[in-house]
């Protein structure tokens, strides 16, 4: 194959990818922000809101929301409308860097702060699961929280408009080789570790639900405090993390291989293939920040009751609780049961 059909090809798949920015990015744009506000509305009700693992996934979901209304709404101006606004102020080019930067490692952290909660609460030691707390959440995640805020202040320091060519300015790094390596390496080895340590923390968290499911129906009560909502949020603290470990193994391996190779002179089709490789694990990137709702509604049976009640209070009708269905049900087994027998 030519350099010429390479080039060809490489337009393609860049036309495509600009699509999407332009018209599929916007849809799921709106469509993450009413999940994410749907779902923080139910988890605010009184039956939600007491548990500790739902404390974690508001401040998940308020991540999120502040990362799709400014990295990725930057994106969509960037690569599918071509509006470059942070080229041209540099307090904009700045913020812009910054806040990708805090949000797209503080929910990986928040993440990781509920597989704890999770692994505590599942702990057979009655004094371990004492330490599932409000308290203890709210300590973790301030304390977090300020040290990424003060950790990422060298964004603001290194990051400014560079001049490219005469006339063409770009906000970008500083030219430092040094800095751009230091930024490629931390965020590969950081997100690296953010993935192993999910995977670990979930797994010595399945390892106790799986000793609670084998002991006889008796004993449970002794060893656990879990009840069915918290079975399903772990459940969707496992989807959240197999999500995100899904899809930020991508830019982590593109990160270290940008930094192994920044040194090597590139030709022209390997640079259009490295810019085309980059903005598409990008995409994969952002789109992990907007199906929060969407893990909740496919996994979590008491979520999507609550969904269908706030849908049939909009058109005014009642919903029967998940407790009242159940009787409901096993009345009319019990009364198929004396008619047959009758």
């Amino acid at each position: 194959m030519s350099s010429s059909d390479n080039y060809y090809y490489i337009n393609i798949l860049n036309n495509i990818l600009t699509n999407v920015y332009k018209y599929v990015l916007p849809v799921l744009y709106v469509l993450s922000n009413v999940g994410n506000l749907l779902s923080v509305s139910i988890f605010l009700k009184k039956t939600w809101k007491k548990n500790v693992c739902v404390f974690y996934f508001k401040f998940y979901l308020l991540s999120n929301t502040c990362y799709i209304n400014s990295t990725l709404l930057g994106s969509i101006f960037i690569y599918g409308y071509n509006i470059n606004l942070q080229n041209s102020n540099v307090v904009l080019c700045k913020v812009f860097f910054y806040v990708a930067f805090l949000f797209a490692i503080l929910s990986p952290t928040i993440l990781i702060l509920a597989c704890i909660d999770r692994l505590l609460i599942s702990s057979q030691n009655i004094d371990t699961r004492l330490y599932s707390s409000k308290r203890l959440a709210y300590f973790s995640l301030s304390l977090s929280t300020f040290f990424w805020i003060v950790f990422n202040v060298h964004i603001l320091i290194m990051v400014d408009i560079q001049e490219l060519y005469p006339s063409v300015f770009v906000c970008d790094y500083s030219p430092s080789t040094s800095y751009r390596n230091f930024v490629s390496y931390y965020l590969a080895i950081v997100n690296i570790c953010f993935c192993l340590i999910m995977i670990i923390l979930c797994l010595f968290s399945f390892k106790n639900i799986r000793h609670i499911r084998i002991l006889p129906r008796q004993q449970r009560n002794q060893v656990r405090t879990m009840t069915k909502k918290d079975f399903q949020l772990l459940r969707c603290l496992f989807a959240h993390v197999i999500a995100d470990i899904i899809f930020r193994m991508g830019i982590n391996i593109y990160y270290g291989y940008e930094a192994i190779t920044r040194d090597q002179i590139p030709t022209q089709l390997q640079q259009a293939v490295d810019i085309l490789l980059n903005n598409f694990l990008s995409l994969l990137f952002d789109i992990s920040y907007c199906i929060s709702f969407l893990i909740y509604v496919v996994i979590s049976k008491a979520f999507r009751h609550e969904v269908k009640r706030m849908v049939y209070k909009m058109f005014g009708k009642d919903l029967i609780p998940v407790r009242g269905q159940e009787n409901v049900e096993q009345n009319i087994v019990v009364v198929s049961y004396v008619v047959a027998s009758a």
